[in-house]
């Protein structure tokens, strides 16, 4: 018989604002229920990639500040295929890792999911065609995934966000969107617990493509981090990270080699993208997301509760 235990996790005692599916008339409970409305990017400043004319975009925002009070409930044994990672609110309702937790908190800063520790090798993720997509385990002809070796930074998710698999990025080869939330990389110091949200800054993004896919990777650093401070573009992560691009890189490109497949690929020239870039993605795949939510575009089995 399964078993729960429920962990409390103090990462999102900050104030934020929440995403909500609200304002797309969606008769569904939300975490926040206050007013919405639309706040429009900032812009990404001189010198940046093509990207940064994206600053005339808009990201989905709310005028109610929201404090996100989450547990992280775990549902049967890790490690085996019924084993499930939900967030509860104060009440004990599940909420949604990937459409209830706010994305953005203002001054550049965003929220992630963790759903893969640092140092750890089981493929957890988001179980996007599951009722409040909880984290799971993957799997494989019915066998539970793993790394060939361990990941060594926390890897996880932005909420509110997606890759839509309708679209032809022509700055990335015409790939089409996986049909996931966008992935985040924290190169932070500290291992992170599964279902822990941070507060993060995007630094840099890598265009991978997978089997034909775009799967966006979004380099950040926790807040809370002692380095967070130093690093605040792509260049200050060469500076006091040295080398950690090129083996982010070079981690995702070999990681599926030990199985028989193909290296991944990357776009915009096999580099990372600045931080304007990635902020650049951030919008474009929140405006996915909402139009999602909104049933604007058709979600197959996705889960929108």
């Amino acid at each position: 018989m399964a078993t729960a235990r429920v962990i409390p996790v103090a990462a999102t005692s900050a104030s934020s604002c929440l995403l909500a599916r609200t304002p797309f008339s969606l008769k569904r409970r939300a975490v926040n229920a206050g007013g919405l409305c639309f706040l429009r990017r900032a812009g990404a400043g001189a010198g940046a990639t093509p990207s940064s004319s994206s600053s005339s975009r808009r990201l989905f925002a709310c005028s109610a500040i929201h404090n996100p009070q989450v547990l992280v409930k775990e549902e049967g044994k890790p490690e085996t295929l019924d084993y499930r990672v939900f967030l509860v609110d104060g009440s004990g309702k599940k909420v949604s890792p990937w459409h209830d937790i706010p994305l953005q908190l203002g001054n550049g800063v965003f929220n992630f999911v963790v759903e893969i520790p640092k140092e750890s090798s089981a493929k957890m993720e988001v179980a996007t065609d599951e009722p409040f997509t909880p984290i799971k385990q993957d799997t494989k002809k019915g066998n539970l995934r793993y790394y060939p070796y361990n990941i060594h930074w926390n890897y996880g998710l932005l909420p509110q966000t997606w890759e839509d698999p309708s679209f032809a990025n022509t700055e990335v080869e015409g790939a089409f969107g996986d049909n996931d939330p966008v992935d985040v990389i924290e190169i932070g110091e500290s291992r992170r617990q599964i279902g822990e949200i941070l507060k993060v800054k995007p630094l840099a993004a890598l265009a991978m493509i997978d089997e034909g896919e775009l799967d966006w990777k979004i380099i950040a650093i926790s807040l809370d981090d002692s380095k967070a401070s130093l690093v605040n573009d792509i260049d200050d992560v060469e500076k006091h990270f040295p080398g950690t691009l090129t083996a982010i890189r070079d981690w995702f490109r070999d990681y599926k080699i030990p199985d028989g497949k193909p290296a991944n690929k990357f776009g915009l020239g096999n580099k990372p993208a600045d931080k304007a870039y990635a902020l650049k993605v951030i919008t474009e795949t929140n405006e996915s997301w909402a139009k999602l939510v909104k049933r604007s575009i058709p979600s197959g089995e996705l889960s929108l509760v």
